[in-house]
């Protein structure tokens, strides 16, 4: 019993002095590089928000948003694949899959992935 009671003393002290020790490494400084550098969207956090930003940078959000939301609606495919009809099935996969290819397809044309300005 007296084994039981120091073994959960000793745990919960070395669990102190953890909780200690991260808050103490864990101080940030205000002059972080972080903070003083624009965000990742091409920011300055200093100057007003009203100005104009990148439309290629919005394009490539628009893109990434609509590929992530098709791929949502993908992954229920995978789940009913036991228990629908294989043909069905595959027209259904082929179909969603090419208005995906030819969605890519029309913005390669349109210039919406060219990266370099």
């Amino acid at each position: 019993m007296k084994i039981i009671f120091y073994l959960s003393i000793m745990i919960m002290l070395i669990n102190i002095i953890m909780v200690i020790l991260i808050n103490l490494l864990s101080k940030k400084s205000f002059s972080d590089r972080e903070k003083s550098s624009p965000f990742e969207c091409g920011f300055d956090p200093k100057n007003p928000a009203r100005l104009p930003f990148s439309l290629q940078f919005f394009l490539i959000a628009v893109i990434f948003l609509i590929f992530d939301v098709e791929i949502t609606l993908l992954l229920p495919l995978i789940l009913t694949l036991k228990i629908s009809n294989i043909l069905n099935y595959s027209i259904i996969s082929l179909f969603f899959i090419l208005i995906l290819i030819i969605g890519l397809f029309h913005e390669w044309n349109q210039g919406a992935l060219n990266w370099a300005m």
